[in-house]
């Protein structure tokens, strides 16, 4: 029996559609079931099957109309699958991807791609060996606001760039069981780096490039088990810096600011990128007046796995370069060491 046959009946119409790229979506959490929700607007892609390793998932298969297994080389076999969407611990990646790519599916993995320079710089290589694309769930790069952002970075219109700044903000991980993957310190080190401050990161990287030296402050301001509190302090090749902050425990906040000697912009999400709200965006230009607009609503994790299809299917280049993707996880690794040293640590590569 082919794992997509299990967990309910699904329509033979949508499974076939011409043209739709079939993804297993493997790990089925909070953010997995996210992603299968969010490609049912989906043009580009459809869901032929779940993957956990805990069969009470099959439930929400069942529900979703989709199929089940908790055998990810089951899903690797079938030939219905052509990608994989990886939503599993962060410790798992490196293997599933290698896994995937030699069995010839595309793999969409969550972030963080990996823990280490070493393990990204691996999975991007037996990617590009199996001819198959390797996508990260950076969604904050896919809002409206920040696509425009970049395009006015790259043609110069705020100047030479000196500094970004980033805020991220989350209170649901605070509330996790204690022996949630996600409270891990093996799973998840850092405190809040892996869960939102690698948003921060990858964003940073897609303005500056590749960083050359961070030096980085974690500490639990209650006493709790998981240390809420990250700041991090960044300089660039380039020349620019950037300053993140990352908390667990306030409501929702995230804020991404770009300062240049012509002028800056920020924007402000109004709610989390699962349902978004728009977002608010203010800038200020040379010799102008501060303004804010409202952006639309739009799904930006929709339309990172729709850039990810396309580049899938061969109509377009993944948007992501590679070279930013091992950037990001090189960072991520010098900020781990930082924070357990209270040391500034050179950026490898």
């Amino acid at each position: 029996m082919r794992p997509q046959d299990r967990g309910g009946t699904i329509d033979s119409q949508t499974r076939t559609r011409e043209g739709t790229l079939g993804v297993a979506v493997v790990g089925q959490g909070w953010w997995g079931r996210a992603i299968v929700r969010v490609l049912d607007a989906s043009h580009s892609m459809r869901v032929v099957t779940t993957v956990d390793v805990d069969p009470i998932a099959e439930e929400f298969a069942r529900e979703r109309g989709v199929g089940f297994t908790t055998d990810y080389g089951a899903a690797l076999g079938d030939e219905a699958v052509e990608a994989v969407i990886l939503c599993t611990p962060h410790s798992l990646h490196t293997d599933q991807i290698a896994r995937a790519a030699r069995a010839g599916k595309h793999v969409f993995c969550e972030k963080p791609l990996a823990l280490t320079r070493r393990e990204a710089v691996a999975s991007v290589e037996i990617c590009n060996a199996s001819g198959v694309v390797i996508g990260v769930g950076h969604e904050h790069r896919f809002k409206p606001p920040t696509l425009e952002l970049a395009r006015m970075v790259r043609s110069g219109e705020l100047g030479t760039i000196m500094q970004s700044e980033a805020t991220f903000t989350m209170d649901n991980l605070a509330n996790l069981d204690a022996d949630n993957w996600r409270r891990s310190g093996a799973e998840a080190p850092c405190g809040p780096l892996t869960a939102t401050g690698v948003h921060a990161l990858d964003l940073c990287v897609s303005v500056h490039g590749v960083a050359e030296s961070v030096i980085a402050s974690l500490r639990s301001v209650d006493g709790g088990a998981v240390d809420g509190a990250l700041g991090i302090m960044l300089t660039f090749r380039s020349g620019a810096g950037a300053l993140i902050t990352s908390l667990i425990g306030p409501p929702f906040s995230v804020r991404f600011a770009v300062f240049g000697t012509q002028g800056w912009v920020e924007i402000r999400d109004r709610t989390h990128p699962e349902s978004p709200e728009g977002w608010i965006v203010t800038k200020c230009v040379r010799g102008g007046r501060m303004e804010s607009v409202e952006s639309a609503p739009a799904s930006p994790v929709l339309a990172g796995l729709e850039a990810f299809a396309a580049a899938a299917r061969g109509r377009a280049p993944y948007p992501i370069a590679q070279e930013e993707m091992i950037a990001t996880i090189s960072a991520l690794e010098a900020i781990i060491k930082s924070a357990a040293n209270g040391q500034i640590e050179q950026v490898e590569g």
